[in-house]
């Protein structure tokens, strides 16, 4: 048996998992959501998938309902203004990217693989063409996010995830797994705003 269906097996156990385990918070993230602010709990927007193919990526809503859809935050300027007050605790915690486990559940994504650029992206998805990465499962998190996350540039976002590409198997996605959650604890590489707009 291939490692990619030994990953299947293992993104599905571990989403269904993790959402049965995690519904107690879900409940009370939406809560939440609904308490801050007008709109729905969850966010959706066309990414690239495996093949670049187009699916659509579920989020906590961490913004305003009028919010650019289709635009990297980190190139919107005054980002802080269309954040809401929980969405920048989920945005820093991450907690607002636990929906997409629906997306490993569904198959659209894995857990470990290339972070999903939105459709409109084209230099990273061309960036991206030339190491492959565009032809494997894109990730909850990924060799590129434990590495800088918004603090990169394509080319080295590109290039990265193209080292996940050829290094692909066991080893590199349990180093994602556990070098995510450090990540994830100490808030690296979360960057708002349009004063970094050379970055995607």
């Amino acid at each position: 048996m291939s490692y990619i269906h030994v990953k299947r097996g293992i993104d599905v156990i571990l989403s269904l998992v993790s959402l049965i385990l995690l519904s107690p918070l879900f409940i009370i993230i939406m809560m939440t959501i609904k308490l801050d602010s007008t709109g729905p709990f969850f966010f959706k927007q066309k990414r690239i998938g495996v093949h670049k193919s187009h699916f659509y990526i579920y989020k906590f809503r961490s913004m305003q309902v009028n919010a650019p859809k289709d635009q990297p935050t980190h190139l919107l300027k005054n980002a802080d203004s269309h954040i809401t007050r929980v969405g920048k605790f989920l945005r820093k915690s991450s907690l607002d990217e636990l929906p997409q486990l629906i997306n490993i559940l569904k198959g659209d994504m894995s857990i470990i693989g290339p972070r999903p650029a939105l459709w409109n992206q084209y230099d990273l998805i061309t960036e991206r063409d030339k190491y492959g990465a565009n032809e494997i499962k894109p990730g909850l998190t990924g060799w590129a996010q434990i590495n800088g996350r918004d603090e990169l540039l394509i080319e080295d976002k590109a290039r990265l995830d193209g080292f996940y590409v050829n290094n692909y198997g066991i080893i590199i996605d349990i180093l994602c797994f556990f070098k995510t959650i450090k990540s994830v604890f100490k808030r690296e590489g979360i960057v708002e705003g349009s004063k970094i707009e050379r970055l995607s």
